[in-house]
């Protein structure tokens, strides 16, 4: 079997293929909700080989292949393709963030103020990732809203649950490199 190119020249005039290949503008509202998720699947990537935690990278590289199969799940046209189940969020996904969560938040102290986004380097690194995935959250809300599809409950827990989890993660960051919380200066002095 031969090398595929990686050009194929099909998308030069602005569209291209959905899951089962239905055509559509390269500024469709589905593109931009799942190119959000890979921007956030990509933004994991560099959070990933950043960490020294082992356990940290373990949980968001099955994160990142979760994202992966969200991304085929809004790529799928559901009106003229069958999802592959490869492409499903389970509520398991779900439990697996909030355990992850729950497991990350019993180890911190509790907050005491709204904190901004810095600490150390991956802890900053993750709140990009928690804030690029809120935009995500909205992207795959709005196809809902604008009636484009339908949205599974679980992949809308599970993308919720993930701007949680990347919240506390960063919390945890700073404790792991022993660097304090920014607290908000509500005087802003």
């Amino acid at each position: 079997m031969g090398k595929s190119k990686i050009y194929t020249k099909t998308g030069d005039k602005g569209t291209t293929s959905l899951v089962g290949g239905v055509r559509v503008s390269k500024t469709h509202a589905r593109l931009e909700a799942y190119g959000t998720v890979d921007e956030l699947n990509s933004f994991l990537g560099v959070l990933a080989v950043s960490v020294d935690d082992v356990e940290t990278e373990v949980q968001l590289r099955n994160i990142q292949h979760r994202l992966f199969a969200l991304g085929a799940y809004l790529a799928t046209d559901q009106n003229e393709t069958d999802l592959h189940v490869a492409g499903m969020v389970a509520p398991e996904h779900v439990a697996f963030l909030e355990r992850a969560i729950d497991d990350i938040d019993a180890s911190l102290p509790p907050l005491q103020g709204f904190i901004l986004p810095g600490g150390s380097r991956d802890a900053a690194l993750c709140h990009v990732c928690r804030t690029v995935c809120r935009r995500a959250e909205r992207r795959i809300l709005e196809l809902e809203e604008k009636g484009v599809c339908e949205i599974d409950g679980n992949v809308k827990r599970f993308i919720n649950r993930l701007s949680d989890y990347l919240f506390i993660l960063a919390r945890r960051l700073n404790c792991l490199t022993n660097k304090d919380e920014i607290y908000w200066d509500k005087s802003c002095k």
